[in-house]
């Protein structure tokens, strides 16, 4: 996965907008003024491109466990946070889930008028 994948597939949902608000070098996804994607763009200029990711407490351990290229989230919350180290051993299929997933939980948790305004 390239940075322009990375962010298309994440422009494409509704109501998302790119901020950077830490910095000229951290791009944070939004929804509904609410972060569920950051990057380092300097980092994809390096060629070791990674995502922090909100994730279900539960499933964010497993998934862990189960890929060493997915760890508690760098400078965020660990219980609700993964970064995914890009084009490793993390699919880009899962990957898109992952944005999925953490798109969804977000947006999930936006008050029910601020939900009716982005869709």
């Amino acid at each position: 996965m390239d940075l322009g994948s990375f962010y298309e597939y994440c422009l494409s949902k509704k109501g998302v907008t790119e901020h950077f608000p830490f910095d000229q070098d951290t791009l944070v996804l939004k929804v509904g003024g609410k972060m569920f994607a950051l990057s380092s763009l300097s980092q994809w200029e390096k060629g070791e491109p990674s995502v922090n990711l909100k994730c279900d407490p539960e499933r964010a351990v497993a998934f862990r466990e189960q890929y060493d290229d997915i760890k508690p989230g760098w400078h965020m919350s660990k219980v609700h946070w993964n970064t995914i180290s890009i084009n490793k051993k993390v699919s880009d299929a899962l990957i898109k889930q992952l944005i999925d997933h953490s798109y969804e939980l977000v947006y999930n948790g936006l008050t029910k008028k601020n939900q009716k305004e982005i869709s």
